[in-house]
């Protein structure tokens, strides 16, 4: 049996084929997660920044003497 370059070329191009499926398909799953991510954050910092505004309970200092 001998090896053809048309069978050569067929099976590369099979690879490739697979190859940018995969890629393609890693890519949109890694677009999905970073937003996921930026969500999170911006929605923690935005619900930090509201804690923070609400304040605690302030303490005045006399000095006496």
């Amino acid at each position: 049996m001998t090896v053809q370059k048309s069978d050569l070329e067929a099976k590369l191009r099979e690879i490739k084929e697979t190859v940018d499926e995969t890629a393609e398909g890693a890519r949109s799953v890694g677009i999905a997660v970073a937003l996921a991510v930026v969500l999170i954050l911006l929605l923690a910092f935005l619900m930090g920044r509201r804690k923070g505004k609400q304040g605690s309970a302030r303490v005045e200092v006399y000095r006496l003497g």
